[in-house]
């Protein structure tokens, strides 16, 4: 609530984006053709396949509910307003051999051009695998989705492959660029993603917002020493007053509560902001944020590192060897307390990202009763049924998110309090069980 709540919480802000911009390329859509890096060479064996079948948009054919929802909760280079309005965003792209590429996704016309052998598909942006792809701006035909049946070992396995169309012919379009490099999964990509997402451009906002309304706060207890709080400072107090009296305070304790309220309210309110962000079904609004899951491993992260550095002795000794209990039992004891440092940030990462997806699942799947009901239009009726039941349920699924958006922000930050807490307790037992060992 004093000045040192705005400067700690820019810096935790500062942090946080400046590894989640990076992070947040970690979830692209799934594709999985083979590319050059399997020793295939990208079209060859896939040029039969007839020049009629590119350039067509698949959201102009059946309705496929399960690839569509997928794609909106999904990170993406631009931001899809409407059918035919998109609003670009920066695009920074980098390949070995090859070097740099930047301009704004528009450059791709919706997947109808090709830069450098970079598409744009269905928002994201795509390598094409075969070096043999002429490079600079040239125009294509659009992009062709193919579900194929590979071996993987003895089994056959099918997978989702897409191409580019460029004159006659396919292309096979490499793997999407992943954090890791593909290491972790997903197979090696031939290029790296620095893009501003929108995902991460929503992140730049609700931190920009939340600076400029904590600087506002700091200003009012400024001005308002020593008087009843005012304005924007009023309406704030409710939040911090609660999250030290029953976060903070009881979970970390009186005497270190206050080094790390920074930190925690931070977690709260940019958790908070960016799950309520997310409710918003128009621009800027809209980001899937905390359903990714490369930005609440980010956030996992950093209450790992916050709560591990400032771990007492007694916090590290009843970690690898507890006192009072007897050795044999510790030898069994230290591994799990040991995975329990990893399980419990992983514990964070997986229970907020699987809340906020589930919630936009839920929501994109009751709209998507109107186009199954109206049979891709043919049905008016079933159209109209299918509004009238989505609406209602949409309408309470939203309220019910409401609530989660909220919930989800205060557990993570009671979690995160208590593991600082168990760090930073000190305990006045060692000598009475040394004693007695």
């Amino acid at each position: 609530m004093k000045v040192e709540l705005r400067k700690l919480s820019i810096l935790v802000f500062a942090l946080v984006f400046s590894f989640g911009m990076l992070a947040a390329q970690g979830h692209g859509q799934e594709q999985s053709g083979e590319s050059t890096h399997e020793g295939q060479d990208g079209h060859g064996p896939d040029s039969d396949v007839s020049h009629s079948y590119c350039g067509g948009h698949e959201e102009d054919g059946a309705y496929n509910p399960v690839k569509t929802v997928m794609e909106h909760i999904a990170d993406a280079n631009e931001f899809h307003v409407w059918k035919g309005v998109h609003i670009p965003l920066p695009i920074f792209l980098y390949a070995p051999g090859h070097g740099w590429t930047t301009g704004l996704s528009s450059m791709f016309e919706h997947g109808h051009t090709a830069v450098d052998g970079y598409v744009l598909n269905h928002g994201r942006v795509n390598r094409v695998a075969d070096p043999a792809f002429p490079k600079g701006e040239v125009h294509i035909d659009g992009v062709l989705y193919k579900t194929e049946t590979v071996m993987k070992g003895e089994k056959e396995e099918e997978k989702d492959v897409y191409y580019a169309c460029y004159q006659s012919e396919l292309y096979r379009l490499d793997k999407p660029s992943t954090v890791d490099g593909g290491f972790l999964g997903g197979g090696i990509t031939s290029f790296y993603d620095f893009s501003i997402t929108k995902n991460v451009f929503s992140m730049i906002l609700a931190s920009l917002l939340l600076v400029f309304l904590f600087m506002a706060v700091a200003r009012g207890y400024q001005r308002n020493e020593g008087k009843a709080p005012s304005g924007v400072q009023s309406f704030m107090e409710v939040f911090f007053v609660f999250i030290r009296d029953e976060v903070t305070k009881p979970m970390i304790g009186e005497k270190h509560y206050e080094r790390f309220q920074p930190f925690i309210m931070t977690l709260f309110f940019f958790i908070m902001f960016i799950n309520l962000m997310g409710l918003v079904p128009f621009f800027p609004g809209g980001a899937n944020i905390t359903g990714n899951l490369a930005v609440t491993f980010t956030l996992a992260i950093f209450t790992f590192i916050v709560t591990n550095l400032n771990g007492k002795k007694d916090y590290w000794e009843h970690v690898f060897w507890m006192p009072g209990i007897p050795a044999w039992v510790k030898i069994i004891l230290t591994p799990v307390e040991i995975l329990s440092l990893f399980i419990k940030p992983f514990s964070l990462m997986i229970r907020l990202f699987a809340n906020i997806s589930a919630g936009h699942i839920i929501i994109l799947s009751l709209i998507g009763l109107v186009f199954l009901f109206g049979n891709n239009g043919q049905s008016v009726g079933g159209a109209a049924g299918g509004a009238i039941v989505g609406g209602l349920f949409t309408a309470f699924m939203n309220l019910i998110e409401l609530l989660v958006a909220l919930l989800q922000a205060f557990i993570f930050a009671i979690l995160s309090a208590s593991y600082i807490g168990a760090a930073v307790e000190e305990h006045d037992h060692h000598d009475a069980h040394e004693g007695a060992h």
